[in-house]
């Protein structure tokens, strides 16, 4: 027989299963004339250009996609989780060196997530983080397939990062409180995850065009639409 204390604790049970949270899913527009791309000079290194022999190998500052969308974008809930916690992830955010490129160009993750820099060329890399709000580190990483794991004590967007042997290689690192961002892709997309239902405001934040800000309100179980137009300047 179920009593009436056993079917309260069973609706506390069910109602604590059901998703209390939504997804932000966007599109980062281009607006004017698409800036020509920006080869990537790397006669100061050999083994770099012999990587890339026979291809031309463009910057990742300013990617304009096909369907005139924005690549590297870094979309981030600025305003509404004041005084929330959330647990750490369990994975590693990573950054690659790949043929004397850094591989993401554009990252994000939580504050004190292991960070592991790996060098999978086969030359010399120093990676030199310049963060404001933390400590910085300038680490060398001569052999192919070296790892090395850092932390971010304190939120910060965006942390610069470059390679003192390369001037052409550069990265920017999102390091927040709490996991709810994403870049824009290939295609100009982006979707943040999970976000418990609330009002919120997004930043949309590139390194060449600046920021952009919109208000989104989620509801349970739904998925929003936070669309961004960036001009060409």
């Amino acid at each position: 027989m179920i009593t009436n204390i056993s079917k309260f604790v069973l609706f506390i049970f069910i109602c604590s299963s059901i998703a209390v949270s939504g997804n932000v899913s966007g599109k980062i527009n281009f607006k004017g004339g698409k800036p020509a791309a920006s080869k990537v000079k790397m006669s100061s290194d050999q083994k770099c250009m012999k990587i890339h022999t026979g291809k031309d190998v463009v910057s990742d500052q300013v990617v304009v996609n096909a369907n005139n969308t924005l690549r590297w974008v870094f979309v981030y809930v600025k305003k509404g989780l004041e005084g929330k916690k959330f647990p750490q992830p369990k994975n590693k955010a990573t950054i690659d060196q790949q043929g004397c490129m850094y591989k993401p160009h554009v990252l994000g993750m939580m504050v004190n997530q292991p960070l592991e820099i790996i060098n999978s060329d086969p030359t010399m890399h120093n990676i030199h983080a310049l963060p404001k709000n933390s400590p910085q580190f300038n680490i060398g990483q001569p052999i192919k397939g070296q790892k090395t794991q850092k932390t971010f004590a304190k939120a910060e967007t965006m942390i610069r990062v470059k390679c003192d042997v390369h001037n052409w290689m550069g990265a920017w690192v999102g390091v927040l409180e709490h996991p709810f961002f994403g870049v824009s892709d290939g295609e100009g997309n982006f979707t943040i995850k999970d976000l418990p239902t609330g009002e919120y405001e997004l930043e949309a934040w590139h390194e060449k065009y600046g920021t952009k800000t919109m208000k989104v309100k989620v509801g349970v179980s739904d998925t929003q639409t936070a669309d961004f137009t960036f001009e060409s300047k």
